[in-house]
């Protein structure tokens, strides 16, 4: 056997084994089966990331629908009588306030008269006093209120935190504010725990705390239990970070009271003096500003006088009260 015959054999068998490598080999050892299943787990790996991006996309889909849906009820400007006065912390109805509002009126024109103040200035001060008046002291109510209820609702969300951390559901974490919290918060709380007893879910009567106090404080309450039960999540982490919330805007609002005290109290010096004087004229000259009463003419420049003052505080008031 020559030279030449050695070497296409020693080729042949070179190809032949190649060949049994690259087609056979794999068949042999598994290379094979392990490749299609990689295949298998690579091709199903899209699927499963489209999966948790739809059930993402729907979770945020419901956060956006609860968040427009408080809005929406947070946006209504019209309030009625009713709810005004659960929020000012009244049991009155709407009928026994109009008819306070009715009686101080008429005593306040029966008492003009008498005085000899006139039909105009009468008329003049039953409107403010049947109609401005009692809407003053709800309003004034309605402010005190808000602002107990402020003072001691970050208190509580930390309440509620330690409870759910310890194990407590949040229900019961609520009720254990409803017990211990003072005023207005406790009756607050409890209207929650009585409407979810009646049947509606605890993220809705959450979301109706707005309602009946109408701070941004409490609608944030309401928009983080709501979302939570209806997209689940880390409650407690949620509601630590609201208690830092409420703080931090409870510092912003002292500090926003602080440099505006100047303003306010400038604000109060020109509102007061227009009366303190026509009271001191009035101690040392009687007869020469009592036909401010008397007179028509008088009444008459009396009246738009306390229109321009109403007219002048309303806007200072505007002015340096800020909102955040």
């Amino acid at each position: 056997m020559n030279l030449q015959a050695l070497a296409l054999a020693f080729l042949a068998a070179t190809a032949l084994g190649g060949l049994a490598w690259v087609f056979i080999y794999p068949l042999l050892s598994g290379e094979k089966k392990a490749e299609l299943r990689r295949a298998s787990v690579a091709k199903s790996e899209p699927a499963a990331a489209r999966q948790a991006d739809k059930t993402q996309r729907s979770r945020r889909e419901q956060v956006e629908g609860s968040l427009k849906e408080l809005e929406a009820r947070r946006n209504e400007k019209k309030v009625p009588l009713s709810s005004r006065l659960t929020q000012a912390g009244l049991d009155w109805s709407p009928r026994k306030f109009m008819m306070v509002s009715a009686v101080l009126a008429a005593a306040c024109f029966a008492t003009t008269m008498l005085a000899g103040g006139g039909l105009i200035g009468a008329a003049g001060l039953a409107f403010a006093a049947g109609f401005g008046l009692p809407r003053w002291g709800l309003n004034f109510l309605k402010k005190r209120r808000e602002k107990k209820f402020l003072r001691a609702l970050p208190d509580a969300v930390d309440v509620i935190v330690r409870g759910i951390k310890a194990g407590l559901p949040l229900f019961e974490s609520i009720k254990v504010v409803a017990t211990d919290a003072p005023e207005p918060l406790k009756s607050e709380f409890l209207a929650i725990i009585e409407t979810q007893a009646i049947g509606m879910p605890l993220g809705d009567a959450c979301a109706r705390l707005f309602e009946r106090m109408p701070v941004p404080e409490a609608n944030f309450f309401g928009i983080v239990v709501s979302i939570q039960q209806k997209s689940g999540g880390n409650l407690s982490e949620a509601l630590g970070n609201l208690s830092k919330v409420l703080r931090d805007r409870k510092k912003m609002a002292e500090k926003i009271q602080a440099m505006s005290m100047e303003a306010k109290a400038s604000a109060g010096i020109i509102g007061a003096l227009p009366p303190i004087v026509m009271l001191l004229v009035y101690l040392s000259s009687p007869d020469y500003i009592s036909m401010l009463w008397t007179h028509p003419t008088g009444q008459l420049m009396l009246v738009g006088s306390a229109l321009w003052m109403s007219m002048g505080i309303f806007v200072m008031k505007k002015m340096i009260n800020f909102d955040f």
